[in-house]
């Protein structure tokens, strides 16, 4: 498999609750009111991940999985999973692009499922409500 290199941020840092990998900085969040499949989520500006190799954002903690369009609340997008490269859970999502127009602004945006990372303060989201939909997007703002 090879040896697993990690990059750790400074500052409030949202990570991967199972394993403790560093993921995004608090001040990367652009909005925490979007509702994803197990209950609240965070679009985020920036998640550490590394797309084919090439790196972008100078990391490799988080990868992604293959594109798919998926009906979200919000519509069609066309998204990938990105997965915790130290344990290989799925933390959420990455818009790749919207085909509403009003949607527009999510493309290249991240999407972190609050039930799966651990908070800056080191706190776990539990949510005991199911997800109201299979799809998942952004709350009404």
């Amino acid at each position: 498999m090879g040896r697993l290199f990690l990059i750790y941020l400074e500052g409030n840092t949202y990570t991967c609750k199972h394993c403790a990998t560093h993921l995004a900085l608090a001040r990367d969040v652009i909005s925490k009111s979007f509702t994803s499949r197990h209950g609240k989520a965070y679009l985020f500006d920036k998640v550490l991940y590394r797309p084919n190799i090439i790196l972008l954002y100078d990391s490799v903690n988080v990868t992604v999985g293959e594109k798919e369009d998926r009906m979200m609340i919000t519509g069609v997008h066309t998204v990938v999973d990105i997965f915790c490269v130290g344990c290989g859970s799925i933390l959420g999502w990455k818009y790749e692009a919207a085909h509403d127009k009003s949607q527009k602004y999510k493309e290249g945006k991240f999407i972190l499922e609050r039930f799966k990372v651990l908070g800056p303060d080191g706190s776990s989201y539990s949510n005991t409500q199911e997800a109201q939909m299979d799809g998942s997007d952004a709350d009404d703002e």
